[in-house]
């Protein structure tokens, strides 16, 4: 477990310690696309991720889906933390993009853990930290246009990207038309050139400034 304090301090002062929870906290090992919880499901518990990442996303009635966040080792997960704080099913479905490796804290001992000022804190903080990425991401989708998103999405993945039209729609939280349709205008403009499942940069000085 010295793994785990080592990326969340705050559990060397909870009660019950971690070392005597520790049987009843075995490392879950998960392979990439794992759904680990869906939007409005009941929270089965806390992840504390130790290796790999987990992709908190809404999703549409209409198969769209919006990123929100991800959780990475040391991190915190609001829509779990808010679930369990609220005793409310889950707003936001979590995927793991890579093979991933967490202890599910259960809602009972999260419940107790959640008394102890240190741990508290850290909760409550990435509350605090969750709200400004959360805002500047409604910023971006709602005063922003989809082409300079698309854009910016593009920029700082090197020349060669692999990565399909939906991923990049699913990033965006637009619909893969959308983004096909701006890709194929950007290929008409020189800057980048359409494969299957790959898009090369050809001018990237071109979408920067449209990024700007």
């Amino acid at each position: 477990m010295a793994q785990v304090t080592s990326l969340y301090p705050s559990l060397k002062a909870v009660q019950p310690g971690l070392a005597e929870v520790s049987a009843l906290l075995p490392p879950m090992t998960v392979p990439a696309d794992t759904v680990l919880f869906s939007e409005n499901a009941t929270c089965q518990g806390f992840p504390l991720v130790i290796e790999g990442e987990i992709k908190v996303s809404r999703n549409s009635s209409d198969g769209r889906s919006l990123e929100l966040y991800r959780v990475v080792a040391g991190e915190l997960c609001l829509v779990s933390s808010a679930s369990l704080f609220r005793a409310q099913p889950l707003s936001a479905c979590g995927i793991t993009t890579k093979p991933s490796t967490f202890l599910l804290i259960r809602p009972e001992l999260f419940k107790r853990w959640i008394e102890t000022p240190a741990f508290r804190n850290d909760v409550l903080g990435l509350f605090a930290e969750r709200m400004a990425d959360l805002t500047a991401l409604v910023d971006a989708v709602a005063f922003h246009r989809l082409d300079r998103r698309l854009a910016a999405a593009l920029l700082g993945r090197g020349q060669q990207l692999s990565l399909t039209h939906q991923a990049l729609a699913d990033e965006l939280g637009t619909v893969r038309e959308m983004v096909t349709r701006l890709l194929r205008r950007f290929e008409r403009d020189g800057w980048v050139a359409l494969g299957r499942e790959q898009i090369t940069i050809l001018n990237s000085a071109a979408l920067r400034a449209l990024a700007g």
